[in-house]
């Protein structure tokens, strides 16, 4: 079971709690992860990755086992502590302003 921390307005939006957990076949990537994700939640597609290239938003940010791997490509596969479940993944939305 993979678990996956969200921020929280994007909990809110999903009505799930502190954590998401998801079962996948096979490697699990940034990229499956998301698709997964996001079809178990179909409110949250749009807000984490863009509509139509389905790349990653500019200001949300992917932390795996306290490494930021937002710039990594979204078919690497996971480390195995997020595949195991002993580490969750952490969706991180950055704040900007000026």
């Amino acid at each position: 079971m993979i678990r996956i921390v969200l921020p929280h307005h994007l909990r809110t939006l999903a009505k799930v709690g502190d954590e998401v957990h998801l079962d996948l076949n096979g490697t699990v990537t940034v990229k499956s992860l998301l698709d997964a994700l996001e079809q178990k939640y179909p409110m949250l597609r749009g807000t984490i990755r863009e509509h139509a290239t389905l790349n990653r938003r500019s200001l949300v940010r992917f932390f795996a086992c306290g490494e930021d791997i937002s710039h990594e490509s979204p078919d690497a596969p996971l480390p195995d502590a997020i595949v195991k479940g002993d580490e969750p993944l952490f969706v991180i939305g950055a704040i900007a302003g000026g």
